[in-house]
């Protein structure tokens, strides 16, 4: 049982960071159309996508990280939740801007 749960924390590990590299390639593509096109929208877009997935997620990883090796008490665990759903609702802010924002 003890393999099982340690392949799991290990999947978990796995899929957090690639949520982040995932993400951070996505907000990336989308800063690109906002440098080519110049658009407000597509930078609010991008912004979003990259606090929505990249940061969000990165904050979450690192936290839990530091949380599990016993670098950080658990007293900061609900502010590292904080933290990161603060970052995930200012992403869904930026593109719901960007979505109905018009030029």
């Amino acid at each position: 049982m003890v393999a099982v749960d340690l392949v799991v924390e290990w999947l978990i590990l796995v899929l957090a960071f690639g949520s982040t590299v995932v993400g951070s390639y996505v907000g990336y593509q989308a800063y690109r159309g906002y440098r080519r096109h110049d658009s407000r929208t597509m930078r609010a877009l991008s912004l979003g996508l990259f606090c929505l997935t990249a940061v969000a997620f990165l904050v979450a990883f690192v936290g839990s990280v530091l949380l599990r090796q016993g670098v950080l008490p658990l007293t900061f665990q609900q502010p590292l939740t904080l933290v990161t759903r603060g970052f995930q609702f200012l992403g869904v802010v930026l593109i719901a801007y960007s979505l109905h924002v018009r030029k």
